[in-house]
């Protein structure tokens, strides 16, 4: 009988140490967790304190993680340039309104001036306008077709802009593939639009683009210009050396402009960015 009482006990102590082995497998996985939710917390502690501050019930979940997303990331570049950019999708703006974002000095404004081979924006001239009245460094772009003529394209924008004293470099915004054209011969007629620009203006263009796009197809081919980058991703804080500009956010607010508003950091400071403008 005493035999058989402890071939019995065996498999109650082995079920005791697989029960102790898996709570130990637990406590390790949530202490983990724990310890990563922790130093998530500390890394974003700014933009949960910002997104908890909202005290209306109608601002959206979504809206509030935009915005404090861009609070978190204009604290955390205190020490670059901010700009912004507009088209005629943003209606008529009160421009003396304009001054700062979340306490941070906008300084500059990119104006879209054209697009494909017969648009102008319907608000460019008095965006352009106004930009330089009201002191902020201006630049105008170009939304690129890429089934149109590049060269027509081109002739569009110079028809329309007129660059001065202390405006950016013309800027060329490419965002698609073509439809009916292989992707060398996107690049060949981008190519065309910058040299044909580059010529008339005599300094090199800026290329906009999203990150995707720049590095699939324009990062190995276009070394050389300067590159204005478009990220929108949450998880995504460091601004890349290669990016001139970054785009992080198009749901900023600002005071004097209707609706959600594109907002960009220059990678340098107040005095690199005075360089990169027309000096004649």
């Amino acid at each position: 009988m005493a035999n058989k009482i402890s071939k019995k006990a065996l498999p109650r102590k082995r079920s005791s140490k697989k029960n102790r082995s898996i709570f130990s497998a637990k406590f390790y996985i949530v202490l983990l967790i724990t310890i990563g939710f922790s130093i998530s917390v500390y890394h974003y502690r700014e933009a949960l304190l910002y997104y908890f501050s909202f005290k209306t019930a109608r601002t959206s979940k979504e809206d509030k993680v935009a915005q404090a997303r861009i609070y978190q990331l204009l604290h955390h570049y205190k020490d670059r340039v901010f700009g912004f950019d507009v088209s005629q999708f943003q209606g008529t703006i009160d421009w003396k309104e304009i001054d700062s974002i979340e306490g941070f000095k906008l300084h500059f404004v990119f104006v879209r001036a054209t697009a494909g081979i017969d648009k102008t924006d319907s608000k460019f001239k008095e965006n352009w306008d106004r930009a330089r009245q009201y002191h902020f460094i201006r630049g105008a772009y170009h939304y690129y077709r890429p089934d149109e003529n590049s060269l027509e394209q081109a002739k569009k924008f110079i028809a329309t802009v007129q660059l001065q004293k202390g405006d950016f470099p013309p800027v060329l915004d490419i965002e698609k593939l073509s439809g009916s054209q292989s992707t060398n011969s996107l690049k060949i007629g981008l190519k065309r639009w910058l040299e044909f620009v580059d010529r008339h203006y005599k300094v090199k263009p800026i290329i906009y683009t999203n990150e995707k796009y720049y590095n699939d197809f324009l990062k190995n081919e276009f070394k050389g210009y300067l590159f204005w980058i478009a990220n929108y991703n949450f998880f995504v804080e460091n601004l890349k050396d290669e990016w001139t500009f970054w785009q992080f956010t198009e749901k900023a607010k600002i005071k004097g402009i209707d609706g959600d508003v594109d907002v960009t950091i220059y990678n340098g400071t107040p005095k690199m960015l005075y360089y990169l403008t027309n000096q004649n």
